[in-house]
């Protein structure tokens, strides 16, 4: 709750800045009024992912009842952050529906494609390239390149910059486990990976939405181990 409150009053002297129309240079600034539009900018692209109608007119005269002693606010601290709760909770409900029609949409059409078979789990997968070489088992370690995509295109995660990336195959996403069993060494698959074998209806906040089929393309480097995470090098 205290987190809500503090969120709150950011957003409302961001929005003052808005009703008022100033117009500056921020980078040329005095030091308060660029961390001031730093702090804008970072409150708004968390807020500009929920779909909430702000009437901005009604939310800057909020705040200004808040700040000025000597207007009387028209609903108790308590009423206020109920209405806000209530509608976050109904933005992220609509969010979520919205996102799960999507993902059964693109999952019912991929599935079509030439080239795209279908686990009896519901992953989806393609082979880009098939080495025929050996395969890591639930408790593999394995180095691979990968890049992550929702399936607007977006890119979310990748490792090609880092040189690969260490997966106990044992700790991962169901979908992640499944799809590199599949893969052998050297081959190259693209995963469609339906959000019930990803991070499902909640999503990870900021970074998955609810309902997200991820999509990697991903590259078999090598098996590190088949004796599970812990009996591996520490360096990995």
């Amino acid at each position: 709750m205290k987190k809500l409150i503090v969120f709150l009053c950011l957003f409302f002297s961001i929005m003052a800045l808005y009703a008022k129309g100033i117009q500056e240079d921020y980078r040329k600034a005095e030091e308060n009024a660029r961390v001031s539009y730093a702090f804008g900018m970072v409150i708004a692209s968390n807020i500009h992912t929920i779909p909430l109608d702000i009437d901005t007119k009604a939310f800057a005269e909020g705040m200004k009842a808040i700040f000025d002693e000597t207007i009387e606010a028209q609903f108790t601290e308590q009423e206020a952050l109920e209405i806000v709760e209530m509608a976050f909770h109904n933005a992220m409900e609509m969010l979520s529906e919205k996102n799960q029609m999507t993902e059964e949409q693109f999952l019912a059409a991929n599935r079509l494609r030439p080239g795209v078979q279908t686990t009896a789990s519901g992953l989806q997968y393609e082979v880009i390239e098939d080495k025929g070489g050996e395969k890591p088992n639930v408790n593999s370690v394995v180095r691979v390149n990968y890049t992550g995509t929702f399936i607007d295109g977006a890119l979310f995660d990748s490792s090609i910059e880092e040189g690969g990336a260490y997966i106990p195959l044992e700790l991962v996403i169901p979908g992640w486990t499944e799809g590199l069993m599949l893969m052998s060494t050297g081959s190259i698959y693209k995963l469609f990976i339906p959000s019930n074998l990803a991070y499902g209806k909640d999503g990870i906040q900021g970074i998955i939405p609810p309902y997200s089929t991820l999509i990697f393309s991903v590259e078999l480097l090598e098996i590190i181990s088949d004796e599970g995470y812990w009996d591996t090098d520490p360096e990995y």
